[in-house]
């Protein structure tokens, strides 16, 4: 498993390329669906902080394999976000 700076480095990462992409988007069709490219990235930033929440404070009253299955929903969790988060903006691509 993964440290929990390096889960952190890749909340920050995987948040920062669906913005990134989303400024993009913004930069190349201009005010086009710009309310809902908007709602992405504030959905995806909110996701972030909770994801940070999840990080940071787990049940103190876990052993170590609940534990690690507490880092890898919280990873599995990130992935689905993003991916869901990149699927909403490639909709509005077409």
């Amino acid at each position: 498993m993964a440290s929990i700076r390096n889960i952190k480095k890749d909340i920050d990462y995987l948040v920062s390329e669906v913005i990134s992409d989303c400024y993009t988007y913004l930069y190349l069709h201009g005010d086009k669906n710009q309310d809902k490219v908007v709602n992405i990235i504030e959905d995806v930033v909110n996701k972030r902080n909770e994801f940070f929440q999840r990080v940071n404070s787990p049940d103190k009253s876990m052993d170590r394999k609940q534990t690690r299955q507490h880092y890898k929903a919280v990873y599995s969790d990130l992935l689905s976000t993003v991916d869901n988060s990149f699927s909403k903006l490639s909709e509005l691509t077409k």
